[in-house]
């Protein structure tokens, strides 16, 4: 039976992939959340298999999750779950550890093999994510968009910055000082070439990197 742990903000999404997952043979819904903190928990429960990590939440989202898995269990296959195309942020996820990303438009039956492939232990690539990988190895730069450029630190910061967050909220939600955060700001604005956060939150809502 494979444990499957569902963190989405969203209830109706949980909802609907709890009664679909509950169809399939040998898989079992054991955990829900609705926060990366609650994801974070779940992990340090050890409650599931293989966690779907929504991407876009409230408070500590889906990319800082990430991170905080990571830190403590290299191993748990984690399929994020997004709103967003590949394009924008599918590379930067894989780099930082995702067992796979899936568009939530996709074909419930994807999310099965998804999930049956990173139990395996193999990473869930699809066409669209393992053309961008392709494209990022082959050092493609000059098609990348401002973002892009950023390393995994760095996009962490701009997105919180992008969503409103001050300098002393980013550093106590990443326990880092405001000093240290204010150097992420300085090199985000730079490598962006932005003067402001509103800059910041215009190119983020324009590039759908926000809601």
């Amino acid at each position: 039976m494979i444990r499957i742990a569902i963190v989405d903000d969203h209830s109706v999404v949980r909802a609907g992939l709890r009664a679909f997952l509950s169809e399939q043979t040998g898989m079992q819904v054991v955990a829900e959340g609705a926060s990366g903190s609650d994801a974070v928990d779940i992990v340090r429960r050890g409650d599931a298999d293989v966690m779907l990590l929504d991407l876009s939440m409230p408070g500590t989202g889906g990319v800082d999750a990430l991170i905080a898995i990571r830190t403590r269990d290299r191993d748990l296959p984690v399929l994020v779950l997004s709103g967003f195309p590949e394009e924008h942020y599918a590379a930067t996820l894989m780099r930082q550890g995702a067992s796979g990303y899936l568009n939530k438009e996709c074909d419930p039956d994807e999310v099965m093999t998804a999930i049956r492939t990173v139990m395996r232990g193999r990473r869930y690539i699809s066409a669209e994510v393992a053309s961008l990988l392709a494209d990022a190895y082959a050092n493609k730069a000059p098609d990348r968009l401002a973002h892009e450029t950023l390393s995994d630190r760095e996009l962490q910061v701009f997105l919180r910055l992008a969503k409103g967050e001050t300098v002393g909220e980013i550093g106590e939600s990443m326990h880092l000082s405001v000093k240290t955060i204010s150097t992420y700001r300085s090199r985000v604005m730079e490598k962006m070439s932005l003067a402001s956060n509103s800059d910041l939150t215009y190119y983020a809502l324009k590039n759908g990197l926000i809601q």
